[in-house]
């Protein structure tokens, strides 16, 4: 056997491997959303079943559709929040320099290694003096101050990859620092942009332990509550289980589907840099 085609044997069978790996589970979750609970059990129905929605009736019927609101309301308010504080704020890090900067740089690495559970007295205690407890965009506050260090951090190295030397080409041209910003720095940029907004958003999307921390009204819940009230004292409800699971993973594979080569080209000119 040539080295050629061992080596397309050996590819060909790590591509089977992680097939494997990943569709197996994938259609267990799928086929699970579409069996009656009796069939979850039963040993003969793990491939040969009679398909039913009933799971997505049930989860429909049970509020799915203002969880899914109330979640796309917290997304997207922290992805806004995030991107407007973490794009400015990362390219004055990527411009200045100094021992602010780099104390600063060192407080932000500092603040991701923060457990998420230590900041839920001091947000909620800070959120009531706001009076934004009970409330989706309070909630989005908090998440968006967890994400913001590690937003900053992922940006400055491509704010840092653009040239100096465009910018001060377009201000001998008459263009001030923010129509330089603004035309030159994030049309380049974009691709880290799309990353930092694709990356929180899916976070804000299925976060959990803020929104019933915050929210006090079991309607403003998010998903990922309705996603545990499949779980219970009686049992787990495996098919509705299933069903919430994929219906919540439809927006994440549209982003992608949608992002993939700004949010590919972004984690690859990121890992280069």
């Amino acid at each position: 056997m040539t080295d050629a085609r061992r080596n397309t044997t050996v590819t060909v069978l790590g591509c089977v491997v992680l097939l494997a790996i990943y569709a197996l589970p994938l259609y267990w979750l799928v086929a699970t959303s579409f069996k009656s609970l009796k069939d979850v059990f039963a040993g003969s129905a793990a491939l040969i079943f009679t398909p039913t929605v009933q799971a997505y009736v049930d989860v429909w019927n049970g509020g799915f559709a203002t969880s899914a609101a109330n979640s796309l309301i917290i997304a997207v308010s922290t992805t806004v929040i995030v991107l407007v504080i973490a794009v400015p704020t990362s390219y004055g890090l990527a411009r200045l320099s100094g021992p602010v900067v780099t104390g600063g740089l060192a407080v932000l690495i500092i603040l991701q290694m923060v457990p998420t559970t230590s900041t839920l007295i001091p947000l909620n205690r800070l959120l009531a003096q706001w009076g934004l407890t009970g409330n989706l965009y309070g909630v989005a506050i908090a998440i968006a101050a967890t994400n913001l260090p590690f937003s900053m951090l992922l940006l400055r190295p491509f704010f840092t990859g653009v040239p100096i030397a465009i910018e001060e080409a377009a201000a001998s041209d008459g263009a001030d620092r923010w129509q330089r910003f603004v035309k030159i720095v994030l049309p380049i940029t974009r691709n880290g942009i799309a990353t930092v907004a694709t990356l929180t958003f899916i976070g804000a999307w299925g976060e959990f332990l803020y929104a019933i921390t915050f929210l006090n009204d079991p309607g403003q819940y998010p998903v990922s509550a309705l996603l545990a009230q499949q779980m219970s004292s009686y049992g787990v409800n495996w098919p509705g289980l299933m069903a919430v699971s994929v219906l919540v993973s439809v927006p994440t594979v549209l982003i992608y589907l949608f992002g993939q080569r700004l949010l590919v080209g972004g984690i690859t000119m990121g890992s280069i840099r």
